[in-house]
Protein backbone atom coordinates (compact mmCIF):
# COMPACT_ATOMS: atom_id res chain seq x y z
CA UNK A 1 0.00 0.00 0.00
CA UNK A 2 2.92 2.29 0.74
CA UNK A 3 4.64 1.57 -2.69
CA UNK A 4 1.55 2.70 -4.67
CA UNK A 5 1.35 5.96 -2.78
CA UNK A 6 5.10 6.59 -3.63
CA UNK A 7 4.57 5.94 -7.33
CA UNK A 8 1.59 8.24 -7.47
CA UNK A 9 3.50 10.93 -5.72
CA UNK A 10 6.38 10.82 -8.27
CA UNK A 11 3.95 10.95 -11.20
CA UNK A 12 2.19 13.91 -9.65
CA UNK A 13 5.53 15.77 -9.28
CA UNK A 14 6.45 15.18 -12.93
CA UNK A 15 3.06 16.50 -14.17
CA UNK A 16 3.39 19.59 -12.03
CA UNK A 17 6.88 20.32 -13.44
CA UNK A 18 5.74 19.89 -17.06
CA UNK A 19 2.70 22.10 -16.48
CA UNK A 20 4.82 24.82 -14.96
CA UNK A 21 7.18 24.80 -18.00
CA UNK A 22 4.25 24.93 -20.47
CA UNK A 23 5.62 22.07 -22.62
CA UNK A 24 4.50 18.61 -23.55
CA UNK A 25 6.17 15.32 -24.11
CA UNK A 26 6.87 16.07 -27.81
CA UNK A 27 8.58 19.45 -27.22
CA UNK A 28 12.40 19.57 -27.24
CA UNK A 29 13.90 22.33 -25.23
CA UNK A 30 15.87 24.84 -27.38
CA UNK A 31 19.52 24.02 -27.73
CA UNK A 32 21.69 26.36 -25.82
CA UNK A 33 24.80 27.41 -27.80
CA UNK A 34 27.91 28.19 -25.95
CA UNK A 35 29.48 31.55 -26.71
CA UNK A 36 32.11 31.43 -29.47
CA UNK A 37 35.57 31.27 -28.14
CA UNK A 38 38.32 32.90 -30.23
CA UNK A 39 40.91 30.38 -31.32
CA UNK A 40 44.37 31.73 -30.67
CA UNK A 41 46.73 31.96 -33.67
CA UNK A 42 48.95 28.98 -33.97
CA UNK A 43 52.46 30.18 -33.30
CA UNK A 44 54.88 29.83 -36.23
CA UNK A 45 57.71 27.68 -35.21
CA UNK A 46 60.86 28.46 -37.23
CA UNK A 47 62.92 25.52 -38.20
CA UNK A 48 66.55 26.08 -37.34
CA UNK A 49 68.88 26.09 -40.35
CA UNK A 50 70.91 23.03 -40.88
CA UNK A 51 74.36 23.43 -39.52
CA UNK A 52 76.89 22.47 -42.21
CA UNK A 53 78.95 19.50 -41.45
CA UNK A 54 82.45 20.93 -41.26
CA UNK A 55 83.91 17.50 -40.91
CA UNK A 56 83.23 16.74 -44.59
CA UNK A 57 85.92 17.50 -47.16
CA UNK A 58 84.54 19.99 -49.74
CA UNK A 59 84.35 18.64 -53.26
CA UNK A 60 86.75 20.32 -55.72
CA UNK A 61 85.04 22.82 -58.00
CA UNK A 62 85.78 22.81 -61.76
CA UNK A 63 88.22 25.47 -62.93
CA UNK A 64 86.34 27.48 -65.54
CA UNK A 65 89.25 29.78 -66.26
CA UNK A 66 90.09 29.72 -69.95
CA UNK A 67 93.87 29.82 -70.20
CA UNK A 68 93.59 31.17 -73.73
CA UNK A 69 92.15 34.39 -72.31
CA UNK A 70 95.47 35.21 -70.68
CA UNK A 71 97.90 36.79 -73.18
CA UNK A 72 101.24 35.03 -73.40
CA UNK A 73 104.34 36.62 -74.89
CA UNK A 74 105.67 34.88 -77.95
CA UNK A 75 109.05 33.24 -78.07
CA UNK A 76 111.02 31.98 -81.04
CA UNK A 77 111.21 33.31 -84.59
CA UNK A 78 109.49 33.26 -87.96
CA UNK A 79 111.48 32.59 -91.13
CA UNK A 80 110.08 33.72 -94.49
CA UNK A 81 111.90 32.21 -97.45
CA UNK A 82 111.56 32.08 -101.23
CA UNK A 83 113.60 32.01 -104.40
CA UNK A 84 114.19 35.42 -105.97
CA UNK A 85 114.84 35.74 -109.71
CA UNK A 86 116.19 39.11 -110.73
CA UNK A 87 114.55 40.60 -113.85
CA UNK A 88 116.09 42.60 -116.65
CA UNK A 89 114.63 45.91 -117.77
CA UNK A 90 113.04 48.80 -115.91
CA UNK A 91 110.16 49.08 -113.44
CA UNK A 92 110.73 45.69 -111.82
CA UNK A 93 112.71 43.87 -109.12
CA UNK A 94 111.19 45.76 -106.16
CA UNK A 95 109.77 43.77 -103.25
CA UNK A 96 108.80 44.08 -99.59
CA UNK A 97 108.20 41.73 -96.66
CA UNK A 98 106.09 42.66 -93.62
CA UNK A 99 103.78 41.40 -90.85
CA UNK A 100 100.31 42.54 -89.83
CA UNK A 101 97.94 41.56 -87.03
CA UNK A 102 94.57 40.00 -87.81
CA UNK A 103 92.91 43.44 -87.71
CA UNK A 104 95.10 44.72 -90.54
CA UNK A 105 97.43 46.76 -88.35
CA UNK A 106 101.11 46.89 -89.27
CA UNK A 107 103.23 44.93 -86.80
CA UNK A 108 106.63 45.21 -88.44
CA UNK A 109 108.32 45.70 -91.80
CA UNK A 110 111.18 43.27 -92.41
CA UNK A 111 112.42 44.41 -95.80
CA UNK A 112 111.72 46.89 -98.60
CA UNK A 113 113.75 47.54 -101.73
CA UNK A 114 115.96 50.56 -101.10
CA UNK A 115 115.22 52.30 -104.39
CA UNK A 116 111.52 52.52 -103.55
CA UNK A 117 111.89 53.18 -99.83
CA UNK A 118 114.38 56.02 -100.28
CA UNK A 119 112.22 58.03 -102.66
CA UNK A 120 111.55 55.95 -105.74
CA UNK A 121 107.88 55.68 -104.72
CA UNK A 122 107.53 59.40 -105.52
CA UNK A 123 108.62 59.04 -109.15
CA UNK A 124 107.01 55.63 -109.55
CA UNK A 125 104.09 55.37 -107.09
CA UNK A 126 103.16 51.88 -108.35
CA UNK A 127 106.36 50.39 -106.91
CA UNK A 128 105.50 48.00 -104.01
CA UNK A 129 102.47 50.24 -103.55
CA UNK A 130 100.62 47.97 -101.08
CA UNK A 131 103.49 47.95 -98.60
CA UNK A 132 104.16 51.69 -99.06
CA UNK A 133 100.52 52.44 -98.24
CA UNK A 134 100.14 50.12 -95.23
CA UNK A 135 103.52 51.02 -93.75
CA UNK A 136 102.89 54.75 -94.16
CA UNK A 137 106.10 55.17 -96.16
CA UNK A 138 105.46 58.84 -96.87
CA UNK A 139 105.61 59.65 -93.14
CA UNK A 140 108.47 57.34 -92.15
CA UNK A 141 111.67 58.89 -90.83
CA UNK A 142 115.06 58.30 -92.43
CA UNK A 143 116.01 56.05 -89.52
CA UNK A 144 112.87 53.95 -89.96
CA UNK A 145 113.54 53.61 -93.68
CA UNK A 146 117.16 52.63 -93.11
CA UNK A 147 116.06 49.96 -90.62
CA UNK A 148 114.02 48.06 -93.22
CA UNK A 149 115.45 48.92 -96.63
CA UNK A 150 118.06 46.92 -98.48
CA UNK A 151 119.67 46.50 -101.86
CA UNK A 152 118.06 44.48 -104.61
CA UNK A 153 119.30 40.90 -104.07
CA UNK A 154 120.91 38.64 -106.60
CA UNK A 155 119.08 35.69 -108.03
CA UNK A 156 118.85 32.89 -105.49
CA UNK A 157 117.22 31.83 -102.20
CA UNK A 158 116.24 34.63 -99.81
CA UNK A 159 115.32 34.45 -96.12
CA UNK A 160 113.90 37.08 -93.79
CA UNK A 161 113.67 36.51 -90.05
CA UNK A 162 111.03 38.01 -87.81
CA UNK A 163 112.16 38.06 -84.17
CA UNK A 164 108.55 38.41 -82.95
CA UNK A 165 108.92 42.08 -82.01
CA UNK A 166 106.87 45.00 -83.31
CA UNK A 167 108.04 48.35 -84.69
CA UNK A 168 108.65 49.57 -81.12
CA UNK A 169 110.83 46.61 -80.27
CA UNK A 170 108.23 45.06 -77.95
CA UNK A 171 107.65 41.31 -78.04
CA UNK A 172 104.28 40.39 -79.49
CA UNK A 173 101.79 38.02 -77.89
CA UNK A 174 101.04 34.52 -79.07
CA UNK A 175 98.31 34.30 -81.69
CA UNK A 176 97.70 34.52 -85.42
CA UNK A 177 99.57 36.93 -87.69
CA UNK A 178 99.46 37.74 -91.40
CA UNK A 179 102.65 37.41 -93.42
CA UNK A 180 102.96 39.42 -96.67
CA UNK A 181 105.47 39.41 -99.53
CA UNK A 182 104.83 41.88 -102.34
CA UNK A 183 106.71 42.05 -105.62
CA UNK A 184 106.52 44.68 -108.36
CA UNK A 185 106.80 42.52 -111.46
CA UNK A 186 106.69 45.24 -114.12
CA UNK A 187 105.16 48.69 -113.84
CA UNK A 188 101.64 48.25 -112.38
CA UNK A 189 101.77 44.45 -112.48
CA UNK A 190 102.41 42.88 -109.10
CA UNK A 191 102.15 39.75 -106.98
CA UNK A 192 101.10 39.63 -103.32
CA UNK A 193 101.78 36.52 -101.26
CA UNK A 194 99.87 36.21 -97.97
CA UNK A 195 99.36 33.63 -95.25
CA UNK A 196 98.36 33.25 -91.61
CA UNK A 197 100.96 31.86 -89.22
CA UNK A 198 100.05 30.76 -85.68
CA UNK A 199 102.54 31.79 -83.02
CA UNK A 200 102.25 29.44 -80.07
CA UNK A 201 104.16 26.59 -78.47
CA UNK A 202 104.52 24.32 -81.50
CA UNK A 203 106.41 24.60 -84.79
CA UNK A 204 104.27 25.56 -87.78
CA UNK A 205 105.05 25.71 -91.50
CA UNK A 206 102.73 27.15 -94.14
CA UNK A 207 102.82 28.07 -97.82
CA UNK A 208 101.67 31.62 -98.56
CA UNK A 209 99.09 32.06 -101.33
CA UNK A 210 99.95 34.25 -104.33
CA UNK A 211 97.58 36.78 -105.87
CA UNK A 212 98.64 38.31 -109.19
CA UNK A 213 97.44 41.65 -110.42
CA UNK A 214 97.87 42.50 -114.10
CA UNK A 215 97.34 45.99 -115.48
CA UNK A 216 98.58 47.89 -118.51
CA UNK A 217 100.58 51.04 -117.98
CA UNK A 218 100.61 53.53 -120.84
CA UNK A 219 102.24 51.85 -123.82
CA UNK A 220 103.13 48.79 -121.75
CA UNK A 221 100.66 45.93 -121.99
CA UNK A 222 99.47 44.04 -118.96
CA UNK A 223 101.27 40.84 -118.06
CA UNK A 224 99.57 37.48 -118.34
CA UNK A 225 99.75 34.15 -116.50
CA UNK A 226 102.48 33.09 -118.93
CA UNK A 227 104.70 36.14 -118.42
CA UNK A 228 108.23 35.26 -117.24
CA UNK A 229 108.09 38.11 -114.70
CA UNK A 230 105.72 35.98 -112.62
CA UNK A 231 108.75 33.94 -111.58
CA UNK A 232 110.47 36.90 -109.93
CA UNK A 233 109.35 35.64 -106.52
CA UNK A 234 108.94 31.90 -106.22
CA UNK A 235 106.80 29.96 -103.74
CA UNK A 236 106.88 31.58 -100.30
CA UNK A 237 107.36 29.37 -97.24
CA UNK A 238 106.67 30.66 -93.73
CA UNK A 239 108.01 28.71 -90.75
CA UNK A 240 107.54 29.40 -87.05
CA UNK A 241 110.12 27.95 -84.68
CA UNK A 242 109.32 28.32 -80.92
Amino acid sequence: MVKRVLVLSLASVYLLVMFACGGDNDSTPPEVQAPATATPDTPVVSTPEETPDTTKTPEPQPDNTDVTDTPVKATGEVIISFVYTRQSGAASNQHAVWIEDMDGGLVKSLFASRWTAEGGYVTRPDSIVIWATRAGLASMTSAEVDAVSGATPRTGPQSYVWDLTDTNGDTVMQGDYMIFVEGTLRWKNLVLYSGVITIGNESVTIQADPEFHYEESGRYAALTDDSPENNMIGPVTVEFLP
